[in-house]
């Protein structure tokens, strides 16, 4: 769990692997490269500034540009990626309306959206999902699974897209785009880029390398990864009712992670092409993070350790691409599949001292270890056909299976009393089971008049999981269970173009999430060790009612869009106490559904180039939450208000830019001082029952070092947090875990 000397040698020799291939790509003659550019440089003869409209694909899975999609949908390219440089996809999101961030460390964080996280945002990594049925609700599939050096562009749906992508898309969609192969029409040519990342609190190093080109039909791309980063330290300073002093230590955020990806493409011509891809991702010693209890100043109470000795993902995507077809069904088909293997390591220390009361001295350590293999497949074939030359119908099926196998340790001790023998319980406390779920979906794109369209679609869905045979377990409530729903949802989408810059949007879609193998069958301790958690085999479906309302606006060198919504999730699945129930020692907790969760709130976000070069960017987002059913039930673990903003100044001809950006987060409360109901139905953390407001500020800038023939060097400085303030995302405030105090952030970048 620690860095071992073999983990630091082996750090060094992928640094001197780097390093290498650096010096000999750099070597390498001018005409034997032709640079792919890395990032749109502004027109120097440009007479006045422009903001263009990014393309999308996941919100209608055909692209457009964002001004005219019927949805709330947000685009970040690769610009805003290299410009941040983030640990993964998820720090990136930070910025975006509606969108929020659990988890802290170099590779821990997810995303949410709109108040919905873990298993109600799903995961894609270019249109096929990553998420898995093992997962705990709040922890869904890893970004960083997907080296974020090979993303070419982040589309984020905001709302359920169930439609399209099926379970899970309740909060919304995230797409991570990654770079292709060189297009057939570019002839042969060949490229690079190789980059150089220091980053101070955590002594963060990072080299990373992507390599392109194409040979007649044959296109290709590799890139490569690692990164060895250690525990980052938070401000001094107070954050609600915590102090913290200075060089606090965040344990468990760093990681030593490496990333692997080779694509290969055979075009038959510009518009048919056969692909396939190979991934692998490592981590090792990554964790949950969290400040001692000597920190926090409260050595007494429990503790509770998280930590993922290892992680492992491999795949592989095979596919065929084809446009412009002459069909009769069929203008446009997609058909992929893929294999993929993750397995997982997760320890988890839990220490309660004084067992027996105040000064009794009497300590009970429960140490359990996981071990967790999935496999899944997974394919989707896709189609699209435009009708009478003006309507697009989109249709096809998606399939995907997660096969988990896992295997659990338990040791329990009591020390510091009468000699107790040490318990050791080898029970799985999830059986091995199958996860199933089977698609079909139609959409359709309607242009109903010059000025006004409908997209409109539904899914039918099957969602069917069965436990298999497990060692070491014969509970008779989780053995030779099968579970199986079916499913049918839809959406309509409207866009008015009210004037030429200006569209109205409506939006009312269903969205669903069928409960995955951990709410329905797991039986043990929860993660936190505060309660025994036992299996929900008649678990229902969560559904949604997603409502929309907004405009957007968008005229040369303006863009911005403003939406309210309401979502209204109904049997929402949440863990609840079993009153008077016991088990060995500890309160029982069941998954069960509960009536309606209502989230609503208001997000507007825009843009604005007054000058050329000069850009201003901000968006603002509320967002409130309530349990229908029980006024008291705290719910809300996300931001109430926020605000984003950032000023930019790009070089005209692309030699250097600024940026300055900024985030405000107002207060949430947990509990009201009044509400003494709530408060007795929740332990107060330690950071009180209202979260305290906090703003963060940054800087960066870019340089061009040198640029010889079609070789550049660019060089990228960043100041993190520079006011220093202690500060944690509301959803990791509660369990305390504060982000990095102020931090330099160094990148060295040669494109050939």
């Amino acid at each position: 769990m620690f860095n071992s000397p073999a983990h630091a040698a082996g750090g060094l020799r992928g640094v001197s692997r780097f390093a290498f291939l650096f010096a000999l790509l750099l070597a390498a003659p001018e005409s034997v490269f032709s640079q792919e550019t890395p990032e749109a440089e502004p027109d120097s003869a440009a007479a006045e500034p422009v903001i263009m409209q990014p393309i999308a694909v996941t919100a209608t899975r055909n692209p457009k540009e964002l001004f005219v999609i019927a949805a709330p949908v947000s685009v970040l390219d690769t610009l805003a990626l290299r410009t941040i440089s983030p640990n993964t996809a998820s720090d990136i999101l930070k910025g975006l309306p509606g969108v929020d961030v659990n988890g802290v460390g170099t590779n821990q964080t997810r995303p949410s959206i709109r108040g919905q996280r873990g298993q109600r945002i799903l995961l894609l990594e270019d249109g096929l999902r990553l998420n898995n049925a093992r997962r705990q609700q709040d922890f869904g599939e890893l970004p960083a699974i997907v080296d974020v050096n090979n993303v070419s562009q982040v589309e984020v749906v905001r709302g359920p897209a169930s439609v399209l992508y099926g379970t899970d898309a309740i909060g919304g969609v995230i797409n991570l785009r990654t770079l292709d192969v060189p297009s057939l029409s570019g002839g042969d040519r060949y490229g690079g880029r190789v980059t150089f990342l220091y980053r101070d609190e955590g002594e963060q190093l990072r080299p990373t390398m992507d390599l392109f080109g194409r040979i007649g039909k044959v296109g290709f791309r590799g890139s490569a990864s690692y990164r060895n980063a250690k525990n980052y330290f938070a401000p001094s300073g107070s954050f609600g009712d915590i102090t913290l002093g200075d060089k606090t230590e965040v344990n468990d955020t760093g990681v030593e992670d490496q990333n692997y990806s080779l694509l290969l493409d055979y075009s038959f011509n510009q518009d048919q092409s056969l692909f396939v891809k190979g991934e692998y991702y490592n981590a090792t010693d990554a964790g949950f993070g969290y400040v001692s209890n000597d920190d926090l100043g409260t050595p007494d109470d429990v503790s509770i350790v998280i930590q993922y000795p290892n992680q492992t993902v491999g795949k592989v995507t095979a596919g065929y691409r084809a446009q412009d077809l002459t069909w009769g069904v069929a203008d446009r088909l997609d058909i992929s599949g893929f294999y993929m293997n993750n397995e997982r390591d997760l320890a988890q220390d839990i220490g309660i001292p004084d067992l027996f009361g105040p000064g009794s001295g009497v300590t009970l350590n429960i140490n359990s270890a996981n071990f967790t293999d999935i496999s899944s497949i997974g394919t989707r074939a896709e189609a699209a056909k435009l009708l009478g030359g003006r309507h697009l119908l989109t249709y096809g099926l998606d399939f995907y299976h997660d096969d988990s196998e896992n295997t659990d340790l338990t040791i329990t001790e009591i020390t510091g009393g009468p000699p107790i023998p040490v318990d050791v319980d080898e029970t799985p406390n999830v059986p091995n089971a199958t996860y199933d779920r089977l698609g079909a979906f139609v959409q359709g794109d309607f242009q109903l008049h010059r000025r006004l369209s409908l997209i409109a679609g539904a899914r039918w869905q099957n969602v069917r999981s069965e436990t298999q045979p497990t060692e070491n377990l014969d509970n008779p409530l989780v053995v030779g269970i099968t579970n199986n729903e079916q499913t049918v949802v839809a959406s309509a989408n409207v866009l008015w173009e009210v004037l030429p810059s200006l569209n109205l949007v409506g939006t009312v879609g269903r969205g669903f999430r069928a409960p995955n193998i951990i709410e329905l069958y797991f039986n043990g301790p929860t993660p936190e060790g505060s309660g025994y958690l036992i299996p929900n085999t008649g678990l229902e479906s969560e559904t949604s009612l997603n409502i929309d309302l907004g405009v957007k606006y968008s005229r040369r060198n303006v863009s911005f869009e403003a939406f309210v919504f309401r979502n209204d999730i109904r049997n929402g699945i949440r863990i609840a106490a079993i009153q008077d129930s016991v088990i060995s020692g500890l309160d029982v907790f069941q998954n069960q559904n509960f009536g309606e969760l209502l989230f609503r709130g208001f997000e507007v976000g825009g843009q604005w180039a007054p000058v050329l070069g000069f850009e201003v960017g901000a968006s603002y987002s509320f967002l409130d939450a309530e349990d229908v059913l029980d006024e008291n039930s705290p719910i809300a673990d996300s931001y109430r208000t926020r605000l984003n903003g950032d000023l930019t100044y790009r070089r005209p001809g692309g030699a250097w830019w600024a940026t300055y950006d900024f985030r405000f987060q107002g207060e949430s409360t947990i509990c009201a001082d009044t509400n003494a109901t709530c408060k007795s139905q929740v332990v107060q953390p330690a950071v009180g029952y209202v979260l305290p407001s906090f703003n963060v500020h940054s800087v960066r800038a870019g340089l061009r070092i040198a640029q010889v023939g079609r070789t550049s060097h660019f060089i990228t400085v960043s100041l993190e947090n520079f006011t220093n303030a202690l500060y944690a995302e509301f959803s990791n405030a509660t369990f305390f875990r504060p982000q990095p105090r102020r931090t330099l952030l160094i990148v060295w970048t040669s494109t050939f």
